[in-house]
């Protein structure tokens, strides 16, 4: 069979790498270069795409035509895109729960099929390096990537010609390329990934060979491309007051006109050069010459400006650190290491907040930068470990899953956690949890419902993900129908049964019980699956915590009071000749008293006098205890009787 290789498919770049006699290495391409651009340029209907390397060379003169950055658009319908996202070079287009498109020469490309380009690129580089074909792959992911965006990653790999193997989260596979399997047993190691699109911090700990993921945070719409943007509207800026075109309608970030576009191509390929340079020099002459026919700019940009620029875009990550540890039940002095994973995190600003955040050495207040490639450890906290290429160590992990899976490598496994809550939709409008957040991957749940209305035909099952206690204010990630026989409510019973796989991917059961009868969803089909915007999910999750709690205990009141109600209402009226008109009257106060209390209802809201409502419920139930005595005696009764046992 074809080795299986490991890759990293970036937003910015993208790696392919394997293991040679238990050494995992970046395969090189024909020129010697580890790091492919994950640039991908069309030039024409029939011609062969370009990637990598070439794309990017001729992505500034035809910016239209180039697409960059593809991976912030996988398995996104366009509604999810706002709209500073859509300050790319190329056209993108998508509407409503329609999925993203590029307009290429008047064909509409996905962005699996971009990504698939690149993936062809990498495939054949292992293909010529290995001498052989190549046909199955270990491919990476962020660890905050939703169901539909592993689908699309899967997709991309099957356009290339490759079998996915495995989907692994890339901080999980980082923790694989440290080598922090040669740590002891219960070492703890927090993995901070910020790469070009995608930030995540994941928890991990080891035990016995095992890597057990215990939380992981983060958000799938931030990282190095957002520096980029932000220096490109700086630099635009100075441009105008230069006395140059203005490119950049600086109070909405837009793009103002086509014209521009290949002058923001050149002033973007700038700054990121830029961006990287200030890695290591303390200040950079950027230089457009010729930008329009009668303009030139040029600028001395130091490292002091580009931090002073970025910084509130780097410390919206420390909120995702806080809540994994949170998540993870640890503080940071617990850790053994935090490892810098990412080509951002050469960055010296994001070493030395890394360190501060997480204590793990003391820094120079006048500088605040650290030397490359060199580990620093307090006496208090946990080792700052930077002693693998950020840029590299997914992809060596992503080979050493590969190498696992081939039966390699037997004394480690790796063990994953789901980052969002699944469940389902019950009556009333409330999510049921069936798969909670940070659970250990591959997993398989499930619970048994039944109607709540008398002679259901069916039952809607509605897939949910998020943290929220009412359905509506989750993700809906799709519906499927049940139906089984008419009968009484809370007489059939359908079995709802969640797996996740060891790529993270859902597949939902729904089986009705007494006959057999079953459906599966299969989540490739929810190609309109929203993009988990995660962080805002938990944000909204904690700030609404007590209102949502509340929500969630006025609708089981009020369902339990609807069904009491009900049953006394038709008791009532039953066995209305053998109640007297004391008890009667003493059980129809009960009533309006619970009626009144379900009238407190706010109707936007929609949650009402919790307390009271629990109260006249209780004072319902004491009121109609005798009522309750007599219709179960006469249901004794009619039960004996149709038996023959009296008359």
């Amino acid at each position: 069979m074809s080795k299986i290789v490991g890759i990293d498919l970036g937003t910015t770049n993208s790696l392919v790498a394997t293991v040679d006699s238990g050494i995992p290495y970046v395969i090189a391409d024909a020129e010697g270069r580890r790091l492919t651009p994950s640039v991908v340029h069309v030039g024409g209907l029939g011609v062969e795409p370009v990637v990598g390397h070439k794309a990017n060379r001729v992505r500034a003169v035809r910016p239209l035509e180039t697409v960059y950055s593809v991976k912030r658009f996988m398995g996104r319908r366009g509604s999810d895109i706002p709209r500073e996202e859509m300050l790319v070079t190329y056209p993108v287009r998508g509407d409503g729960a329609g999925p993203v498109e590029i307009d290429l020469h008047g064909c509409a490309w996905t962005p699996e099929e971009v990504s698939a380009e690149v993936l062809k690129k990498l495939k054949a580089d292992a293909e010529r390096a290995l001498g052989g074909p190549v046909t199955r792959a270990v491919i990476t992911v962020p660890a905050y990537f939703n169901d539909a965006q592993r689908q699309a990653t899967v997709r991309a790999g099957e356009l290339a010609g490759l079998t996915v193997e495995r989907i692994v989260n890339e901080p999980t596979a980082a923790a694989l390329a440290y080598g922090l399997d040669k740590l002891k047993d219960q070492s703890k190691i927090a993995v901070y990934d910020l790469g070009g699109g995608t930030f995540d911090l994941s928890v991990l700990e080891l035990n016995k060979g095992v890597f057990q993921v215990l939380s992981t945070h983060g958000n799938t719409r931030l990282g190095g491309d957002d520096l980029d943007t932000r220096i490109v509207a700086f630099l635009a800026g100075k441009i105008r007051e230069a006395g140059g075109p203005e490119l950049l309608d600086t109070a909405e970030t837009r793009v103002l006109q086509p014209e521009t576009l290949p002058m923001l191509s050149r002033i973007r390929e700038a700054a990121e050069e830029a961006k990287i340079r200030l890695s290591t020099d303390e200040s950079v002459d950027i230089a457009l010459p010729f930008l329009t026919s009668g303009f030139s700019f040029s600028l001395k940009f130091s490292r002091a400006e580009l931090e002073a620029l970025t910084r509130d875009i780097l410390m919206r990550t420390r909120a995702h650190c806080l809540r994994a540890l949170s998540d993870a039940k640890l503080e940071a002095k617990a850790l053994d290491q935090v490892i810098l994973v990412g080509g951002q995190t050469r960055m010296p600003l994001v070493r030395m907040l890394v360190g501060e955040w997480f204590a793990c050495s003391e820094f120079e207040e006048t500088r605040g930068d650290l030397r490359l490639g060199e580990s620093y450890h307090a006496a208090s906290g946990p080792v700052l470990n930077t002693g693998v290429n950020p840029d590299e160590a997914v992809a060596i992990g992503a080979a050493i899953q590969a190498e696992i899976l081939s039966g390699g490598m037997k004394h480690l496994l790796l063990l994953d956690v789901t980052p969002l809550s699944l469940g389902l939709e019950t009556f009333g409008g409330l999510m049921n949890v069936i798969i909670p957040r940070n659970t250990t991957i591959p997993v398989k749940a499930g619970e048994v419902f039944t109607t709540a209305l008398d002679h259901q035909r069916s039952m809607m099952i509605h897939v949910l993900q998020g943290e929220r206690e009412r359905a509506q204010d989750n993700w809906s990630l799709g519906r499927f129908e049940l139906e089984f026989e008419r009968a009484p409510k809370g007489v059939p019973r359908v079995g709802v049964q969640f797996e996740i796989d060891a790529n993270g991917i859902l597949h939902a059961l729904a089986r009705d019980i007494r006959t057999g009868q079953q459906k599966i969803m299969d989540m490739k089909s929810a190609v309109d699956v929203s993009d988990a915007d995660v962080q805002k999910m938990i944000e909204e999750s904690v700030e609404n915590a007590f209102d949502d709690l509340n929500a969630r205990q006025w609708i089981e009141a009020k369902l339990k009071a609807g069904e009491t109600l009900m049953a006394t209402r038709k008791g009532m009226s039953e066995h209305a000749g053998e109640l007297e008109p004391a008890y009667r009257q003493r059980v129809e106060s009960a009533l309006r008293v619970v009626e009144a209390a379900l009238e407190t209802e706010d109707s936007r809201s929609k949650i009402g006098d919790t307390p009271r409502l629990k109260a006249a419920s209780q004072e319902l139930d004491e009121a109609t205890l005798q009522l309750a005595d007599l219709m179960m005696d006469r249901a004794m009764e009619e039960m004996l009787r149709k038996q023959g046992l009296i008359q």
